[in-house]
């Protein structure tokens, strides 16, 4: 078939004007919800069988802290989508070397790939929000750097992020007035621009618990569990907030407003109430970590945006798989998770089939 030399030169210039600027934007998450799959802890199922529950449970985003190849060749052939970390103690490592990100993505990406569905990259976790200034310096290299060595490998359908709590703001409350703090803006300005150029979403970790804890004579639990209560309103951007988790999503967009960053998408990363505490943790219980987690899946199975953004659905990764025995801290850092170590769940929040420490015993013996 002959092609006119005009339809030719139409192709060219389509190519020219309608090709996308800058890098197309990776999706890394299924449906809104996920789950933290934490192992500080010694006496947690081994990653096959951990599969085997998640499987059951129906949960097919996961994020794990590191690249333990266990857990990745566990994750072989299940269809799970998982995301891997680079924990903070290698970011200074692959700031200054792109032959050394090249050459951890081969070694603990690439050659997984693609039995096991590895979808992103999380950079770090929570850098600017702690207190080590060389860390904070080198998460924008080692973002960049570990990038690149996705790009140059061709693995284009993998996301590099980094997840942020919510000590980078200096105040949100009301949601509306939320900007990030001062000292960190100088840090936070260029990863927003090197992560807003890939399509790469802003994670945050958002714990209405914590929040709660900080202030439980002012805070409403109700207001924190999803439950029925006024809630707050607020007049700047003349919205109501039912439920605190929503408030806390549209602070980070307010910030990221204030900065330059309208479009970018919060995806929160982290959050979770613990069920047990210490003595001066008293919301920290079964009941309250039950209501929560409960509601939480309700509310994200609506598929609903937030008061400031609701036509971007809500997607969160719930904080954790199990109860770690072996994290430092208080008690409650210790009794986040879903499922107690024999893979029976720790409370029920609507997981079918999963009920009974028998059954899950049971469950757990079986092949993935």
């Amino acid at each position: 078939m002959k092609i006119s030399r005009l339809w030719v030169q139409l192709l060219l210039v389509m190519l020219v004007f309608f090709t996308p600027k800058g890098h197309v934007a990776v999706k890394a998450f299924t449906g809104t919800y996920g789950i933290n799959y934490g192992r500080i802890a010694d006496n947690i199922p081994s990653p096959d069988k951990v599969v085997t529950l998640l499987r059951a449970a129906k949960i097919k985003n996961v994020r794990i802290y590191d690249f333990d190849h266990s857990v990745l060749q566990a994750f072989s052939g299940t269809g799970l989508d998982l995301v891997v970390g680079l924990p903070n103690g290698y970011l200074k490592e692959m700031s200054a070397s792109a032959d050394r990100a090249l050459t951890w993505v081969k070694e603990n990406v690439q050659v997984f790939l693609p039995e096991t569905r590895i979808v992103g990259i999380a950079i770090g976790n929570e850098v600017l929000g702690g207190g080590d200034l060389e860390l904070w310096a080198a998460l924008l290299g080692a973002s960049k750097n570990i990038y690149n060595a996705t790009k140059e490998l061709q693995l284009t359908d993998i996301q590099v992020s980094t997840a942020h709590s919510q000590a980078v703001f200096a105040n949100s409350y009301p949601p509306s007035s939320c900007t990030f703090k001062e000292g960190v803006t100088q840090y936070m300005k260029p990863l927003l621009e090197f992560f807003s150029d890939i399509g790469s979403p802003f994670c945050l970790n958002a714990y209405p618990f914590l929040a709660y804890m900080g202030d439980p004579n002012t805070i409403d639990i109700n207001y924190a569990l999803f439950q029925s209560t006024k809630g707050i309103y607020d007049q700047k951007a003349r919205l109501h907030y039912d439920n605190m988790l929503d408030a806390q999503v549209d602070a980070a967009y307010a910030a990221l407003e204030d900065a330059g960053y309208k479009k970018m998408e919060v995806i929160i990363t982290e959050t979770g109430w613990a069920s047990r505490g210490d003595q001066n943790e008293a919301a920290a219980t079964v009941e309250n970590a039950r209501t929560y987690n409960y509601n939480l899946r309700k509310r994200l199975a609506k598929k609903k945006g937030t008061p400031l953004r609701p036509k971007i659905p809500l997607k969160a990764y719930v904080f954790a798989v199990f109860n770690e025995d072996s994290k430092p801290g208080p008690t409650s850092e210790r009794n986040f998770g879903l499922f107690k170590a024999d893979g029976s769940i720790s409370y029920d929040i609507g997981f079918s089939g999963l009920k009974s420490s028998s059954a899950a015993s049971s469950l757990l013996s079986l092949e993935v």
